[in-house]
């Protein structure tokens, strides 16, 4: 299962919040329950709270687990955070499922800990509980223009085509030509993805209705995905970039010139690392077809501010040139004070959310 979790991109795994030390400590207590019920209370229906669900269960027959969860339906980031075109890793719901038919477990929906129950009430009736809600908000940019329409977060614009209730009306402007995109993870890559696919094959997935609406409309035509750091650093898999390089009727639009400092150094990466590098370079050496939608990758830059049109609406983003200096075996990005402009019609913020 932790296979399942590297691709469904928890890589925190929920800030660690279900440790390995902390479970064993469970687990002993489940044991020496002197042979009466022991009843655990999982908040949070998506992949940690289920995984919980689902060992507890397995290693201890005394238990017994209630799973509460804020939304009418379970499941969380399987249900809402996998892209549509994914449906391979759609498959562990059916693992849940029937885990959720156990008479041993519960679903508990529509309940939202701490307003209407309080962790101190279901003390009163459980032995254990175990937070394993996800992320409730995200993590700010902290530079101006970062509430200008046109500017999204990874978690509400993902919410937004998996059709989770909370986004439905976010209605996301996709009438322009160019989409920037902060952050080069598998989500980043899953974004732009969804923005540049083909309308037909969209239609066969299971996105969700409103979302196939604007999609349907959008005019997007093209996709920027900036980093702060460079070609080596890259959090995306082979996978993800595969799937992009492949998209009908659009071409990668990378720069080679990014890759003349490490065509000498990587050989020496971890093979996965070495791997993407190479699958990056190829795409950029391919020939470019007029008339196709695009993406690229920039690297070594951080935004300091979005841009306003004279509509209120974003227009661009003020960026400043990095440089890699290492810290302590790590690459980290140091400003240069160089400044160059982009243009852009709509900006998703994919950076890390935290939980609360």
């Amino acid at each position: 299962w932790v296979w399942v979790f590297k691709k469904m991109r928890l890589v925190a795994f929920h800030r660690r919040l279900l440790s390995y030390c902390c479970l064993s400590n469970l687990y002993r207590k489940c044991y020496y329950s002197c042979g009466r019920s022991f009843n655990v209370c999982i908040v949070g229906s998506g992949p940690a709270g289920f995984y919980t669900a689902y060992k507890l269960l397995k290693d201890n027959p005394s238990v017994r687990v209630d799973v509460y969860e804020k939304l009418p339906v379970p499941f969380g980031l399987v249900r809402f955070g996998v892209a549509p075109d994914h449906p391979e890793v759609k498959n562990v719901i059916n693992q849940f499922t029937e885990l959720a038919r156990s008479e041993r477990c519960t679903f508990i929906g529509n309940v939202s800990i701490g307003s209407q129950l309080t962790v101190d009430c279901l003390r009163n009736y459980y032995d254990a509980i175990v937070m394993a809600y996800g992320a409730k908000e995200d993590r700010r940019l902290g530079i101006p223009g970062e509430d200008l329409p046109g500017v999204f977060s990874a978690r509400s614009f993902v919410g937004w085509y998996n059709g989770l209730p909370d986004e439905k009306n976010l209605s996301p402007d996709l009438s322009g030509e160019k989409a920037i995109i902060f952050g080069q993870g598998n989500v980043a890559l899953d974004v732009a993805r969804i923005l540049l696919t083909p309308v037909d094959i969209l239609k066969r997935t299971d996105i969700c209705a409103h979302a196939m609406d604007t999609l349907t409309n959008s005019k997007i035509k093209s996709v920027e995905i900036v980093g702060r750091r460079g070609p080596l650093q890259v959090a995306f898999t082979i996978k993800e970039l595969r799937e992009l390089t492949k998209l009908p009727g659009c071409q990668a639009a990378l720069n080679s010139s990014d890759f003349d400092s490490i065509r000498d150094s990587f050989s020496d990466a971890s093979r996965p690392r070495k791997r993407i590098t190479e699958l990056m370079i190829r795409a950029a050496n391919e020939m470019k077809n007029n008339g196709l939608k695009e993406w690229t990758l920039t690297f070594l830059r951080s935004p300091l501010e979005l841009l306003s049109s004279a509509h209120g609406k974003v227009s661009g983003v003020r960026l400043e040139r990095n440089r890699l200096e290492e810290r302590d075996g790590a690459a980290i990005a140091i400003g240069t004070g160089e400044v160059e402009c982009k243009e852009c019609d709509v900006v998703g913020c994919l950076v890390l959310v935290h939980c609360m």
